[in-house]
């Protein structure tokens, strides 16, 4: 996640000196600088008859009263530089004497605007903030996804199991996730010959549906090179990618992953072998691409099964 921006920081001013008259909101229109409150005199008391040209702007209809607070010409009390508070004051009525009816006109509509604004912002934190509950269809992330990945369709290629499969798992409010590495090695090899692996997240807090399906379904836009093909009876939906570069080469490599969705779950069972590891013994040449796409979509199901509660 990116870091959230720092708030601007206060300009720096010379020590002693009044700051300047600034046009901008922040920290406040003609605030005093951070030096020591005793270096600027007090503010002159006002003139009877002499107009100040500093002071705030009053409202239509509502002389300025500098001598009272809360009304125009004196900031509210009780927050930092003069502000008004997280929330806008409504400004108060018109006096019953005076001020015109055009006047009194545009100060309603300004309240009304204020009023309903206020009210808007309720109903976002009120109801606004509730999401909709995580959709799991009873699926769980054990923190040993190895012990429950069914890969029996793989073994009669490869026979020999690996006697250590890799696995981790991460459990937070947002996120349940397991994750599992398997060799798989045919008989007499030293190494592994492909390499297998699954993983499922548990999406708590949003609905993975849109994000997955843009990933999974145009993977081939990305990745040219890579055959997409949409899987029915998988989940909610399934996608199956492969590829295939040993055809009539002793090198290449044969890849092929299946991405279920059901739900806010989603699941990956991976496959893939290199014909570089293989040796010139026909017995250990990898597996058609064809037969490793039904293995992937018999075992997955065997898996979903198990890791349902």
């Amino acid at each position: 996640m990116s870091t959230p921006p720092k708030p601007p920081q206060e300009p720096e001013q010379p020590s002693g000196a009044p700051a300047p008259p600034s046009a901008y909101p922040y920290p406040n229109p003609q605030s005093p600088g951070p030096g020591p409150a005793a270096s600027y005199p007090p503010p002159a008391a006002p003139v009877p008859g002499q107009q100040n040209f500093y002071a705030t702007p009053t409202l239509v209809g509502q002389p300025g009263q500098p001598g009272q607070p809360g009304q125009p010409g004196q900031p509210a009390a009780g927050y930092p530089y003069g502000g008004q508070g997280p929330y806008p004051q409504v400004p108060p009525p018109p006096p019953s004497g005076g001020g015109g009816g055009a006047g009194r006109a545009v100060l309603w509509v300004a309240v009304g605007a204020v009023v309903a604004s206020a009210a808007w912002a309720a109903g976002v934190f009120l109801i606004g903030g509730k999401g909709a509950e995580a959709d799991l269809r009873g699926y769980t992330a054990p923190a040993n996804l190895c012990s429950s990945t069914d890969y029996s369709s793989f073994e009669t290629e490869y026979p020999d199991n690996d006697g250590s499969p890799t696995h981790n798992a991460l459990k937070d409010p947002a996120l349940d996730e397991s994750y599992c590495s398997v060799n798989l090695k045919k008989t007499g090899s030293s190494y592994a010959d492909a390499y297998l692996s699954t993983q499922v997240d548990l999406h708590r807090k949003s609905d993975p549906g849109p994000e997955f399906t843009a990933m999974w379904k145009n993977y081939g836009e990305r990745y040219p090179d890579y055959d997409v093909e949409t899987v029915e009876d998988i989940g909610e939906e399934a996608y199956l990618v492969s590829e295939d570069t040993t055809s009539g080469s002793t090198s290449g490599s044969l890849y092929a992953t299946l991405a279920v969705r059901d739900g806010w779950t989603t699941y990956t069972m991976s496959y893939s072998a290199y014909l570089s590891s293989y040796d010139d013994d026909d017995d250990k040449d990898p597996p058609s691409l064809d037969d490793v796409k039904d293995w992937l979509k018999t075992d997955s199901k065997a898996t979903l099964d198990q890791l349902k509660d």
